[in-house]
């Protein structure tokens, strides 16, 4: 494999970058502007076990360096993207694709799990712990580290594919959760999600966002994206997807740095779509700049000295 090259969980890629879910579709509208085959794997839209319509109108804000959403998992659910999507994106898409999911109980996630673990084109289940619990008074399953672990537990016993944990940043310790995913089976952990934000229309008065508050994400929040990495890095054994406001092919670098063995690429998406091509292609330019050879040397390598 080439210097760009790094193994997640057991499957090797071209390179470590890896367009967000809820960023890239299933891909294959990305797919009529460039060849998307030329990235690592891309994580598509967050599937559930019924679909949904998601929330109301207005659901996002612009912000500084950034942005807020709140989409509200909108999709086909989990029946149609098997029947409908992946038939569509395996024909421009020739690589292992991860597969995101969300749920609402731990009976949701492994459902779903259970039948997209089946799909030959997905290669990794990235498991988004972000959503709220509805057995569990609301609360979000990523900001316990035993409801997260029990997610865990609950889909490892119905697929064999890698399981990585999509885990959210608004904890007090993400290093404690991500060790009870870890502890539970997961194979790896992918952060972090969006951070909770809002804006208010000082005409109106009201909240910008139908839903008052909702995702911020944006190259406003890489410095904290960046420590969470680094403190779950030196907490668990697992690999890490690293995500959060990369924008550049220095992002990148960081992020690795910092433990990432491969890296998700958000919001970028949106506010250019050739984003994560461009950083593929100038990848090998910034390595050259900091004499870095090969990819996989860098992983977890940042001196504290």
């Amino acid at each position: 494999m080439g210097r760009l090259s790094v193994n997640l969980c057991g499957i090797e890629l071209d390179n470590p970058i890896i367009p967000a879910s809820g960023t890239f579709g299933y891909g294959y509208e990305f797919a009529e502007i460039y060849d998307i085959n030329l990235l690592g794997t891309f994580s598509f839209k967050g599937t559930t076990r019924d679909p949904r319509f998601g929330n109301p109108t207005p659901r996002i804000a612009e912000c500084t360096a950034g942005m807020i959403n709140a989409v509200g998992l909108q999709n086909p659910g989990v029946d149609k993207v098997i029947s409908e999507e992946l038939p569509k994106l395996k024909k421009c898409f020739h690589k292992p694709v991860m597969a995101n999911v969300s749920g609402f109980s731990v009976e949701d996630y492994a459902y779903t799990c259970a039948l997209l673990d089946k799909e030959p084109q997905v290669g990794w289940l990235e498991v988004n712990v972000s959503c709220p619990n509805v057995h569990g008074g609301g609360m979000s399953f990523g900001t316990d580290p035993q409801a997260a672990a029990e997610v865990v537990a609950a889909v490892k016993a119905v697929t064999k594919k890698p399981v990585l944990v999509k885990l959210s940043p608004n904890v007090t310790d993400i290093a404690a959760i991500a060790k009870a995913c870890e502890a539970a089976g997961a194979d790896g952990i992918s952060l972090i999600n969006t951070l909770l934000g809002m804006r208010i229309d000082l005409k109106t008065r009201k909240p910008v966002i139908a839903n008052t508050m909702g995702g911020f994400s944006g190259p406003a929040i890489f410095p904290v994206a960046l420590r969470m990495v680094y403190q779950v890095a030196n907490a668990v054994n697992i690999p890490i997807v690293g995500g959060g406001g990369v924008s550049t092919p220095e992002n990148v670098l960081e992020m690795m740095l910092a433990g990432a063995t491969a890296v998700e690429v958000g919001a970028q998406n949106l506010i250019d779509p050739m984003a994560c091509k461009k950083l593929v292609e100038e990848l090998p330019a910034a390595m050259d700049t900091y004499k870095i050879e090969n990819l996989k040397d860098l992983i977890g390598g940042v001196s504290n000295g």
